[in-house]
């Protein structure tokens, strides 16, 4: 098994294997054990309903949920296979794969505890405001994960990626100036536009109109429909940009990339970055909302250590 004293206290290595370094990890532990104990008191490994109390029993390979944690964020930065995994912390393959699946739920309840997931929908502006007071400035752009070629022709067709020539999962992302990861729609088809997206999800209706908001081009339109959008500027039909448009356009560039740089460093989690080769329905949408929440918690954890 893998000597995760030894990762604990390199905190390079710790960064390399699992994301976080050993203050965030060590931040995140109490509401992970928390989560695990709530989970373990209603039901077993397996699932299935609790009908004993808990701690009775053979005792498991990995033991305290510093093991746990740490086997899951290994699976979330370095997204080995099962067998790997299982490799790694000397179990069965179908046992590495019973445990992550088991113990995701949890990262995603503690995640939540620590105020760092995204907001799955806000429904109105006052929500807004009352969960981000302090957002300045708001970036909203697409993000897509590439997965295996579906065998169904409609699922070909519905999951056909036109933008990246592939098969992939798209979701939409509303991040803020400080690189956070603020909302998060569930997982799409890869072949939805992203303005079709943000259409239905009616984000930009909800954040307040003194907070601009910064898009791209694959969001043309959208300036018409919300006052605070700031968009580039889109070259005319055998013509050309002036120079102000183009000096606007390389400013809006420069504010836009922090947007690219969130989603950047959530996809350094390679879960939620390589080809998805999972198979339990809805679980590639829960790796990139609890990606989105390392990422956020990374983040704060870093910024109270500069302070």
């Amino acid at each position: 098994m893998l000597d995760i004293e030894r990762a604990l206290n390199n905190d390079r290595l710790l960064r390399s294997l699992s994301g976080l370094n050993r203050q965030a990890f060590d931040e995140l532990l109490p509401a992970f054990e928390r989560a695990y104990l709530a989970a373990q008191n209603h039901q077993t490994l397996a699932g299935r309903p609790r009908q004993r109390a808990a701690g009775g029993g053979q005792k498991g390979q990995l033991g305290e949920s510093q093991s746990k944690l740490f086997l899951l964020l290994v699976y979330f930065k370095c997204y080995p296979t099962f067998d790997v995994l299982g490799f790694l912390f000397d179990l069965d393959y179908s046992r590495a794969n019973r445990w992550v699946h088991r113990l995701q739920p949890m990262l995603e309840v503690a995640l939540g505890e620590k105020l760092a997931l995204p907001e799955r929908k806000i429904d109105s502006v006052e929500a807004f405001i009352e969960r981000f007071p302090s957002v300045k400035t708001v970036m909203i752009d697409g993000t897509e994960r590439p997965i295996a070629r579906p065998q169904d022709k409609e699922s070909q067709k519905d999951n056909y990626s036109g933008k990246k020539r592939r098969h992939t999962r798209k979701h939409l992302g509303a991040t803020d100036e400080k690189k956070r990861v603020l909302i998060l729609t569930p997982a799409r088809e890869g072949k939805v536009h992203d303005k079709r997206l943000l259409d239905q999800t009616q984000i930009a209706q909800t954040i307040p109109d003194e907070i601009p908001i910064a898009l791209d081009l694959g969001f043309q339109g959208l300036q018409n429909e919300v006052v605070q959008v700031r968009i580039p500027h889109k070259k005319p039909r055998g013509g050309s940009l002036t120079d102000d448009q183009k000096r606007e356009n390389r400013q809006l560039s420069q504010e836009r990339v922090v947007c690219e740089n969130a989603f950047a460093g959530v996809k350094r989690y390679r879960a939620v970055a390589e080809v998805y080769r999972n198979r339990v329905s809805g679980f590639d949408d829960h790796l990139m909302l609890t990606a989105c929440g390392l990422w956020n918690f990374y983040l704060s954890s870093c910024l109270r250590l500069t302070e």
